[in-house]
């Protein structure tokens, strides 16, 4: 097995060589997982939920003796190599790893391979999350349709923000676990006693697809958002409606009174090592309970628990899905392309999904992640993750994603950081979101300015 890993500085290669004998393993679907496929690349992105994908990887090399490579990148540097790839005469990538907020440009250029082309039989099983119905695509309405589209895609990681908190100062200081905003900004003031402590940290920093994916669960719960419905074909702009605008204001309200005093400059990085170095008493975030269990990489081993993001009294719990979806493109051999599909059969049986879970990283098995294993501590993130799971909406199906969501980092963080007054900096993305949309021949209208 080889690992290519790509820094802004320099790359670092590793080999580990491929078992020599093979496993039958039967996948779902897709027949078994034969010894002798042609090597693969799969381009992914290096996260916290990445050491569990790679030991899965390893897994499935030991036990069939197939070879895969791992082209691991910063997150920005992995969407340019993707886009790059099936753009070119020939992909050097036989499994793209798509987040949430980009997988659409895919689908909507034509680029990745219908699943059922490549073998008749194979489907997603029914016990993986279905994330919305993201896997699926109608190409000629430009859709999201189970029913009547092709399956692109089977998910590879439940990347949703979920609310940690420190179970041990809950119970030193008698509180509950919240399940509004209002409770959670109380518990969070309850907690915060700077600089030791904060009582909630909070990402805030411009990226590709940061604040914007921090807000989510604020602004989604009280009925905000980017767009109306973009599912259903209404793309009228809702950033500068007044639940955009009150989930926001509830985030700030948090960020001034009980946050972290530079929240405008924090990353994911910043937020996860305030929670292991035990000053932060809430973040919102993607579980990555084995950091948080390390004693080498944690001070507060055992103390960290979970829960789904608070709701409002009128709308429910509503996380952005920030999962990442597995796809094999067109411009690849026919050999690496089922090569490719062995990998993704095998994935989804309940022997990865459960090794996925030992080592670390959340499985996308709707069996797995509600078995008993959630009833161990190690596991406890499980129950959190799948009460959250059924209200997470898709936050981007258009595949001008990231043209918007350069506006919206850009804004938001001015917001948070005070450059901009909020109601302006809301306005202002309304309108520049409205010029990239009617400039690609969307029917966008736009609601009035926020006063």
């Amino acid at each position: 097995m080889i690992y290519r890993q790509f820094w802004r500085a320099a790359t670092r290669r590793a080999f580990m060589a491929t078992a020599l004998s093979a496993v039958a393993l039967t996948s779902f679907g897709a027949g078994p997982a034969r010894a002798a496929e042609a090597p693969i690349t799969i381009v992914i992105n290096q996260s916290p939920w990445f050491p569990g994908f790679q030991a899965v990887v390893e897994k499935y090399v030991e036990e069939t003796g197939n070879k895969v490579e791992l082209d691991i990148n910063p997150f920005a540097g992995s969407l340019e190599k993707q886009r790059t790839a099936v753009r070119a005469d020939e992909s050097p990538f036989d499994i793209l790893i798509m987040n949430a907020g980009f997988f659409v440009e895919f689908y909507t250029g034509g680029f990745m391979q219908p699943l059922n082309e490549i073998d008749s039989s194979f489907s997603l099983s029914p016990d993986i999350y279905t994330f919305d119905d993201s896997p699926y695509w109608n190409s000629d309405t430009k859709r999201i349709d189970r029913e009547n589209g092709d399956l692109l895609s089977i998910p590879i990681n439940p990347f949703i923000p979920i609310l940690h908190y420190r179970a041990d100062l809950y119970k030193e200081k008698g509180l509950s676990v919240p399940e509004t905003w209002d409770e959670l900004y109380a518990n969070a003031q309850a907690l915060h006693n700077p600089p030791k402590i904060y009582g909630m940290s909070q990402r805030g920093q411009r990226g590709a697809f940061d604040v914007t994916f921090d807000v989510f669960p604020y602004i989604l719960s009280h009925g905000g958002g980017v767009f109306a419905s973009q599912k259903t074909g209404d793309y009228t702009i809702t950033i500068n409606s007044p639940g955009t605008l009150a989930g926001m204001e509830m985030y700030l309200k948090i960020a001034k009174n009980a946050g972290h005093p530079s929240t405008a400059g924090q990353t994911q990085t910043n937020v996860i090592q305030n929670m292991s170095t035990g000053r932060a008493g809430h973040i919102m975030g993607v579980p990555a309970p084995a950091l948080f269990d390390d004693p080498s990489k944690s001070a507060v081993v055992g103390n960290v628990d979970y829960t789904a993001p608070p709701r409002t009294e009128d709308y429910p719990s509503s996380p952005g899905l920030g999962h990442w979806l597995g796809g094999i493109p067109k411009n690849i051999p026919d050999d690496r392309k089922q090569a490719a599909l062995a990998f993704l059969g095998w994935f989804q049986t309940d022997e990865a999904q459960i090794a996925y879970a030992e080592a670390g990283s959340p499985p996308v098995s709707k069996k797995v992640m509600t078995s008993a294993m959630a009833d161990k501590p190690e596991y406890r993130y499980m129950k959190a993750l799948a009460a959250a799971l059924p209200t997470a909406q898709l936050t981007f199906v258009i595949p001008e994603a990231s043209q918007v969501l350069a506006v919206t980092e850009l804004r938001f963080n001015q917001a948070i950081s005070g450059e901009l007054e909020l109601k302006e900096a809301l306005n202002m993305a309304a309108a520049e979101i409205h010029k990239i949309m009617t400039d690609s021949g969307y029917d966008a209208p736009v609601l009035e300015d926020l006063k």
